[in-house]
């Protein structure tokens, strides 16, 4: 761990996601949150709270690269080819890289929202294996001759979390169970054509990545659900709702139907959001 990390100690979670988030530097804010997370788990730190430790900043600190480019002017991704073998693992870092901002994010945002102890265990979790999915596929791409920022990324996963800043059971439905319910449908194919040309490596890794999605996608519908049971609403029309009103694309299947049921997230949810194909 660099000294930087070491010497700042994080008083409390909230406090400590804060700095996750806002840390530029890729390698500190995987130390750190790997450093938080030991704390929390460890009960050396308590809880705090937004109006004590100061509120999460609007964007999370970033390296000066990779370039932000619109996702229609990224370059193809296929795990066929040197090329396009380091562009889907180099964007894979990306959401992952995103992914540690957006769930530390959801720690500290939402500390006031008065949530069971329970709920931060779960999402220090996320934010932990999260870091550990980027350190996986940063060291892929250094043994591919390759590093994190060659090249160009898109902002769209930080807008997701922007548009749902106000609203912890928005920000629930569009990034677990919007996003990394995506992952369960695309992440088994890539699995699988990564074995079929050899790579074992990046096969392994999108293994451990996949199994970890299960889990983040089923804290998502547990703590979607225990929201909707607090407000009494149906937790599959508030998804729809939320969803409609909040996310800029489209559900598209095929769908893991099997991996998203055993995580909680039943066909009602996704299915009628989904367009009708022929």
């Amino acid at each position: 761990m660099t000294d930087k990390a070491a010497n700042a100690p994080a008083s409390t979670l909230v406090a400590g996601a804060r700095a996750i988030v806002g840390a530029a530097n890729t390698s500190e804010k995987v130390e750190l949150a790997y450093a938080v997370s030991k704390a929390w788990f460890q009960r050396g730190i308590a809880l705090g709270s937004p109006s004590k430790d100061g509120r999460m900043p609007d964007r999370p600190g970033r390296p000066q690269k990779p370039e932000l480019r619109a996702p229609r002017d990224m370059p193809k991704r296929s795990l066929s080819g040197k090329s396009g073998r380091l562009a889907l693992i180099h964007s894979l870092a990306h959401i992952e890289l995103n992914a540690v901002d957006l769930t530390w994010d959801l720690i500290g945002r939402f500390a006031d929202a008065r949530l069971p102890r329970s709920y931060y265990d779960d999402w220090v979790r996320v934010g932990l294996e999260e870091a550990k999915h980027f350190s996986m596929l940063q060291d892929r791409l250094e043994k591919l001759g390759a590093a994190y920022g060659d090249l160009p990324a898109h902002d769209g996963l930080w807008e997701a979390a922007q548009d749902t800043g106000h609203d912890l059971a928005a920000r629930l439905a569009i990034i677990p169970l919007v996003l990394e319910a995506r992952g369960l449908d695309i992440t088994p194919p890539m699995i699988e054509k990564a074995r079929e040309i050899g790579d074992d490596d990046t096969a392994k890794c999108l293994e451990i990545i996949y199994r970890d999605e299960k889990n983040h996608v089923a804290f998502g519908a547990k703590w979607f659900r225990f929201l909707c049971d607090r407000q009494r609403i149906r937790p599959e029309s508030a998804f729809h709702f939320f969803v409609r009103k909040h996310f800029r694309g489209t559900l598209k299947p095929p769908f893991n139907d099997r991996a998203r049921s055993e995580a909680g997230l039943t066909p009602g949810f996704y299915k009628p959001l989904a367009p009708l194909t022929g």
